[in-house]
């Protein structure tokens, strides 16, 4: 017996809108996730969730509704015409239950439950996890979920309830703090310095070897204006896309890099070339506005404030201090012995 929404009227003769009420929100989100994504590797890294579950989210779904959603297209899912009106019909649902979710803390005890942490990768992994242990011991009922990304995150949809990055968004929804400004400069290893020398202008620069980053929130084009006329070939000598793949290969000493000067105040394994040159990046600390009334929410964006603090560390200071400046710093901050964690036993 076909289930119908009306008497009389088979339940796929409905129009899309009228076939959304009885179905699983979870599979709902999930393809909303896949089509704003375009791929079911991307929509399982954005939902936490396998690929395999996405999956079978989209299968019950399409079984629900008595209609194909997606196909498979060259550059991943697209789709259908079924697809993009069912899309239409789950927008103000999708709308309302973030409402909802955004003021829904009843229940939860103050210093419990989930805080999602979207941040750039480089600072995630070298600058923050050190340091969220501690944060996690002190409130054993948190879970931190810490997704290091180099996209911003999408907060007026919930991809994450905090985001740390450096561009700043325009949402008027979202709440915009500046946490410090994180300087790049030029550094290379020193088995490539005693190699191939140091240079002593940014014009010699050109006769050497260079490491590019090219992702989201990195101004990577900055090595086109310096040397618009240069053929990468024998110039570039490796492209990352990671912050933490592109400091290993200036480490490892395939060329010189842009790495920020945090990175060196935790021992990074390079050498500054000073020649003047640095470009800033503003930290950003981003959250909506509804958040601040979550108390969990509150506390770690409070942590994030004080692990950023220009005046604890002065390499997050709006001016540049030069590497050679921040010695006594890093001795009294100790943080070097903080993250002194891939050194094993002598």
């Amino acid at each position: 017996m076909e289930t119908t929404l009306t008497t009389g009227v088979p339940y796929n003769e409905h129009p899309m809108a009228d076939r959304v009420s009885q179905l699983n929100w979870e599979a709902i989100r999930a393809f909303i996730i896949l089509a704003r994504t375009g791929s079911l590797r991307k929509a399982s890294g954005v939902l936490g969730l396998s690929i395999n579950t996405v999956r079978r989210h989209l299968d019950m779904l399409e079984k629900d509704l008595d209609a194909v959603l997606t196909k498979r297209g060259y550059e991943g899912v697209e789709l259908t015409a079924e697809g993009e009106e069912f899309l239409k019909a789950v927008g103000p649902m999708e709308t309302a239950v973030l409402n909802a979710q955004r003021r829904s803390v009843k229940g939860l005890s103050p210093l419990s439950g989930f805080v999602r942490v979207s941040v750039t990768e480089g600072i995630g992994t070298y600058w923050i996890m050190p340091r969220l242990v501690e944060l996690q011991r002190g409130h054993p009922n948190m879970v931190i979920e810490l997704n290091c990304t180099m996209r911003p995150p999408d907060l007026v949809k919930m991809e994450a309830d905090i985001g740390v990055q450096t561009d700043r968004p325009s949402d008027p929804e979202m709440i915009s703090v500046k946490l410090g400004r994180m300087h790049a400069t030029l550094f290379a290893s020193p088995e490539y310095l005693a190699t191939f020398g140091r240079p002593h202008s940014l014009e010699d620069i050109g006769n050497h070897k260079i490491v590019e980053q090219i992702a989201p929130q990195v101004r990577h084009e900055e090595y086109d204006r310096l040397f618009a006329d240069k053929k990468r070939e024998g110039f570039v000598s490796i492209v990352t896309n990671t912050s933490s793949a592109h400091y290993a290969a200036v480490a490892m000493g395939a060329g010189i890099g842009m790495l920020p000067t945090y990175l060196w105040a935790l021992k990074g394994r390079v050498e500054h070339i000073d020649l003047g040159y640095q470009i800033p990046y503003d930290i950003w600390l981003v959250f909506h506005r509804v958040s601040r009334r979550v108390d969990r929410i509150s506390l770690t964006l409070d942590w994030l404030r004080d692990i950023f603090d220009p005046v604890k560390f002065p390499w997050f200071r709006d001016e540049y201090i030069p590497p050679a400046r921040l010695v006594e710093a890093v001795r009294k901050t100790r943080v070097r012995q903080q993250f002194d964690i891939l050194a094993g036993p002598n």
